[in-house]
């Protein structure tokens, strides 16, 4: 008598990335992924933003920046001398704050003052001597010119607002002129340091300012945006006060 014998095939499992769901069900899977996503790069730009709430104020030694400092946060009139430390202090704008930092005009220390707080500068106030911008326009445009092209400033695209001060005094030239003055030199200055560059052996590649082949403007610096307003930060009359609501009125835009 034989003996049957039965034999049973199996198959191998392919796998099911579905897993075996429906194409309904993995719609919202997906939907509900993308949100997740979504919220979650939010909330770390969110954060990125809330980091960056630094107002920084730079310019050459003399040009008023301390006084402006002080006028800012706590609208009075103090006595200053040329600074070799940043003063610090946070302004209430908006039901928020903004962390402004007054970075010493000394050439020896303004840089490492800079390069510590400008990776939190969310808008640069750059005060501008009115009475004495012909006589040192080279400095104040090298000092523009180096944070222009930073890269970190770069990279970040902060607000920035050139402050033409002591307009209370007959010599001060108009933010028109001070801006027309600054374009010029920077146009020089870029190709001074193109030349320099170029010049170098193996020099590494630069940020370049505006435009190349075009004369320079401060339009071409986009998305930097660059505004100039006219102000006295020295007395404290109805007339200088209402100069200096435009550098209250660009803080609270940026705040």
């Amino acid at each position: 008598m034989s003996a049957e014998t039965d034999i049973h095939v199996t198959k191998d499992k392919v796998f099911d990335p579905t897993f075996g769901l429906n194409s309904h069900m993995l719609g919202v899977i997906v939907a509900v992924i993308a949100v997740v996503i979504t919220i979650l790069l939010f909330v770390l730009w969110q954060r990125r933003q809330n980091a960056r709430r630094g107002v920084l104020i730079l310019g050459l030694c003399d040009a008023g920046k301390t006084l402006v400092f002080s006028r800012l946060l706590y609208n009075r009139h103090i006595l200053t001398h040329t600074s070799i430390r940043e003063n610090c202090g946070e302004l209430i704008v908006n039901s928020g704050y903004l962390r402004v930092i007054d970075i010493p005009g000394h050439e020896r220390v303004r840089f490492k003052f800079f390069d510590q707080y400008k990776a939190i500068a969310r808008g640069i106030i750059f005060v501008i001597d009115a009475t004495t911008i012909q006589k040192e326009i080279r400095d104040a445009a090298e000092l523009l010119y180096t944070i222009l092209t930073d890269a970190a400033i770069v990279s970040a695209a902060p607000r920035v607002l050139v402050l033409c001060n002591k307009q209370d005094q007959t010599l001060a030239k108009g933010s028109q002129v001070v801006k027309s003055l600054l374009e010029k030199e920077l146009n020089l200055l870029r190709s001074t340091k193109a030349s320099q560059l170029s010049s170098i052996e193996g020099s590494t590649a630069q940020v370049t300012l505006g435009t190349p082949d075009k004369e320079f403007q401060f339009a071409q610096l986009a998305p930097i945006s660059v505004e100039f307003a006219e102000g006295c930060a020295f007395n404290s009359t109805p007339e200088t006060q209402a100069e200096l609501k435009s550098v209250h009125k660009w803080v609270a835009s940026i705040a």
